[in-house]
């Protein structure tokens, strides 16, 4: 019989689907999205070298201070903004979406919104 598969374990397969095109470099970095129940978080991530670029959290403080909850829309695009802010100042303006394996909606598309409304381009 076979062993059926868990949510997380199916959304990695998903990942690594899309990893297998997505590739970031140093012109043009990976923005990688993690999804929990209670926060998300994104980095910056160059593969060539193996280097995280720029990372955010709706556990950092300026995200916590404006956002109450770390698990919704508000605080998705919030975290969304920072790292937009975060990668422009170290020089990057764009970036490849790597939606790791979510479906873009409710949280990752918020996300997605926001980096776009702070200057981000993907």
């Amino acid at each position: 019989m076979a062993k059926k598969l868990s949510r997380n374990d199916r959304r990695q397969a998903r990942h690594l689907r899309v990893r297998k095109d997505v590739f970031g470099t140093p012109e043009r970095p990976r923005m990688c999205v993690y999804r929990s129940l209670k926060n998300i978080s994104v980095q910056v991530i160059d593969d060539v070298n193996g280097r995280t670029l720029a990372a955010a959290s709706s556990l950092d403080k300026d995200v916590k201070a404006e956002a109450a909850y770390g698990g919704n829309k508000d605080a998705a695009k919030l975290v969304g903004a920072s790292i937009a802010k975060k990668a422009m100042a170290a020089g990057i303006e764009t970036v490849c979406f790597d939606r790791g394996g979510y479906l873009y909606h409710g949280r990752v598309k918020e996300l997605a919104d926001g980096a776009r409304e702070a200057g981000l381009k993907f």
